[in-house]
Parts: C-alpha cells; sequence; structure tokens
C-alpha cells in the first residue's frame, strides 16, 4: 500500500491549528503541528487571507494528499459559527489549489471519540492519547488547537484505513482505559 499524508485542520480566526500525519501501510506517524496565531490581527479579510497563505504552505510543504477538517460546531453565538465556516472554506480551496481533492470534515465530538473512545474526552486526554498512539511527546509549547488538529487527522486515518475494529466506545475516561490498555502508557 502505498503512503498518504493527511492534513488535519481545527479552523478558528483567533488559532487556527494543523496537524500532519503520514500513513506507511497500516501505520499513522507523526510528521509536524503547529497554530497558526491570528490574535493580533484586526481585520477579518486579512485573517481570511492568513489562513489560506498557511494552509497552502502547509499542503506544499508536507505534499499533502488529503486533508481532514473539525467541522463547526453550535454554540451559543451564532457569529461564531459563521467565523469558523469561513475559517473551514479558506482552508478548503487552499488544499484544492494544491491538488488535494479528498478532503474530510469530522465533527469534534466525533474525532474525540475515535481518537480517545469518548466523545467527550478533554483536550489534554486527546494530547495524551495522541502522544501515545505515535509515540512522540508533546511539551506545553504544542498548543492544544494543533494536537486537536493532529487529532481529526489520526481520526480521519482511522475511518478511511477500518482499523477502528476493536476499539471501544465508552463513556467514561476510566472505561476507556479499562477496556483500550494497550493504547495508554502508564
Amino acid at each position: 500500500m502505498a503512503s498518504r499524508t493527511i492534513i488535519g485542520i481545527d479552523p478558528g480566526t483567533n488559532l487556527l491549528g494543523f496537524g500532519v500525519i503520514r500513513v506507511e501501510g497500516k501505520k499513522a506517524v507523526f510528521v509536524d503541528m503547529g497554530v497558526l496565531d491570528l490574535r493580533k490581527e484586526k481585520s477579518p479579510h486579512a485573517k481570511l487571507r492568513q489562513i489560506y497563505e498557511t494552509v497552502s504552505e502547509v499542503c506544499r510543504t508536507y505534499h499533502g494528499d488529503e486533508m481532514a477538517l473539525e467541522s463547526p460546531f453550535y454554540g451559543k453565538n451564532a457569529q461564531v459559527i459563521l467565523k469558523l465556516g469561513r475559517a473551514q472554506g479558506a482552508a478548503m480551496i487552499a488544499a484544492a489549489e494544491q491538488g488535494i481533492d479528498k478532503v474530510a470534515e469530522y465533527a469534534p465530538r466525533r474525532a474525540k471519540e475515535v481518537v480517545t473512545g469518548n466523545g467527550a474526552a478533554s483536550k489534554e486526554q486527546v494530547s495524551l492519547i495522541l502522544q501515545n498512539t505515535l509515540g512522540v511527546t508533546f511539551d506545553e509549547s504544542h498548543p492544544l488547537d494543533a494536537t486537536d488538529a493532529l487529532g481529526v487527522a489520526l481520526c480521519h486515518f482511522y475511518q478511511t484505513s477500518g482499523t477502528l475494529s476493536g476499539i471501544d466506545s465508552t463513556s467514561s475516561w476510566e472505561e476507556f482505559i479499562r477496556n483500550n490498555p494497550s493504547r495508554v502508557k502508564k
């Protein structure tokens, strides 16, 4: 089976996370992750341009084959979902222009469930599972928006490779650990 590169995006107009994994056979390998910090930029148009340019550069740099995006979720403020949708759209256009025609969306809860076995897992729990699964260590300099994006990429890998068999969906962190001991370091 040929290798492929999956770029995960956690869209945002203040912080946008990206995570990159390479699939080699039936294994996902960590490549890179990072965050685009847009908090100092006031213009919404300039933010979208920066999102487009950054995602384009990530796609070019890592020769992405597929992209997985965290889909916007409805909160208390409808304006938030509109802004997230714009950020997601800018990322999708960047991917399309870089030749990535396989783009998938995953709800935040679904991505967490696939990666950790618990759709209500905290960002810290997602980060811990990613470290254990990918065999890497993240320090405090790795923002959780980056690990969320990496989680979306890993979710896409699991969803498209059929490697979800044997991973139990659970309702608590403790139950996940009990049911999946090989996925958690002690």
